[in-house]
């Protein structure tokens, strides 16, 4: 499994509309072979970020994806980012926390 974490900043008064125009990309993201787990969420403590998290069954369908990315398959819309901070995470293992 591989994890993709980590946030977008943004200009407070655009946070709203930031999601929204990812909302699409979101659903889209989540169809993808190998994707496990998408989603872009604002940070209720912080107007000016935007939480990624992401879960991929493993790094081919990371590379599917960004490959995508990469040729244009993007669908986000709306106001861009004014920073990122994204790292990817290879999971040697899981189990419950409960």
């Amino acid at each position: 499994m591989v994890i993709v974490a980590g946030h977008f900043v943004v200009d407070p008064a655009d946070q709203a509309a930031f999601v929204a125009g990812r909302v699409e990309a979101m659903r889209v993201t989540r169809e993808e072979p190998g994707c496990l787990e998408y989603v872009m969420a604002a940070d209720p403590l912080d107007p000016g970020r935007v939480v990624l998290y992401e879960r991929w069954a493993d790094q081919t369908a990371l590379d599917a994806h960004l490959a995508l990315l990469a040729a244009g398959g993007s669908r986000a819309t709306g106001p861009a980012p004014l920073g990122f901070e994204v790292r990817v995470y290879d999971v040697a293992g899981e189990r419950s926390l409960g």
